[in-house]
């Protein structure tokens, strides 16, 4: 693909929802977190799923619009609800979800809509959780078929995947990003030998045949693997508030530098930032400027 477009366009599929904390509630998903990121930051950003005609419904799309997306790929469903996802944090802000099912979004259709959106882009980026129903799953099939470049944001929320799908998915993929955790259990799954971060890396690049890995390690930074070199951040030490969305946000920060500067190191860096940032903010998606990220990472540069 070309890295050096004036505009770069990426779509994104999957969940639209709302995380339902204890004490308020914020609109999510991981798709639609990493393309309101990639909008603040410039990019084209897209998002295919499907919202319930209902009244949460219609303030997710209001929602989006203000924000700079169009909507014109996200379906209504008359039968099903809106997805919501109940969030109960930790004392370290770590969060767990109870997720529902079945609801709109479960029920993406491939229209001629979904594939032209996927045609036009630069990237079309989705998850693992969107395949947990065959309705979806099976539109996510189709329109990779359609995607110029394809990238795999691995989200493994137990019961919703299998280690086939996972797997047949990466072998699909030109980048996929795990955290770490999910990197040791699907490189079990492929009956990984090796012990180390690194080795595990190269031993998922070989088995799938991909040239572009991101690791995330949490408050540890991340290592990005990318054309046969790695790259590492060692993270930044900052006060949690909540993790919601903050490797979302890592992902949209890397792909919005990756594929308009391919400068790997600088790519890493500022999205390992960007997650920091919207780690210490409560919610996916806080307004966070370029400006802000530079001063975080450069504290004393005039």
């Amino acid at each position: 693909m070309d890295n050096r477009k004036k505009e770069l366009s990426i779509v994104c599929f999957g969940e639209v929802l709302f995380d339902v904390f204890p004490t308020h509630k914020k609109i999510g998903g991981a798709p639609l977190n990493v393309a309101l990121r990639l909008a603040s930051l410039g990019v084209k950003a897209q998002i295919i799923s499907r919202v319930g005609n209902d009244e949460i419904g219609r303030e997710m799309l209001d929602y989006i619009k203000k924000n700079g997306i169009s909507t014109n790929s996200i379906q209504i469903d008359e039968t099903l609800s809106t997805g919501e996802v109940l969030v109960q944090l930790n004392d370290k802000g770590s969060a767990s979800y109870t997720i529902n099912y079945p609801v709109a979004w479960d029920k993406i259709e491939c229209n001629p809509e979904a594939e032209n959106t996927v045609k036009k882009a630069d990237a079309f980026v989705f998850g693992s959780l969107v395949c947990r129903d065959l309705t979806s799953y099976q539109t996510l099939l189709e329109l990779i078929n359609y995607a110029k470049y394809k990238i795999f944001d691995v989200n493994l929320r137990a019961p919703f995947y299998t280690k086939e799908i996972l797997i047949s998915l990466m072998l699909q993929s030109d980048f996929i990003k795990f955290n770490d955790d999910e990197l040791y259990e699907i490189s079990a799954f492929l009956n990984s030998p090796y012990h180390s971060l690194e080795q595990n890396i190269l031993f998922i690049a070989e088995r799938t045949n991909t040239k572009h890995i991101c690791i995330t390690k949490g408050s540890h930074g991340a290592v990005l693997f990318y054309n046969e070199k790695m790259y590492y951040n060692s993270g930044y030490k900052i006060d949690v508030v909540d993790t919601v969305g903050s490797g979302d946000s890592f992902l949209a920060s890397l792909l919005s530098k990756l594929l308009t500067t391919n400068e790997p190191q600088k790519a890493i860096d500022f999205a390992c930032a960007m997650g920091a940032l919207v780690a210490k903010n409560t919610g996916a998606n806080p307004k966070i400027s370029i400006k802000e990220i530079g001063e975080f990472m450069n504290p004393t540069k005039k």
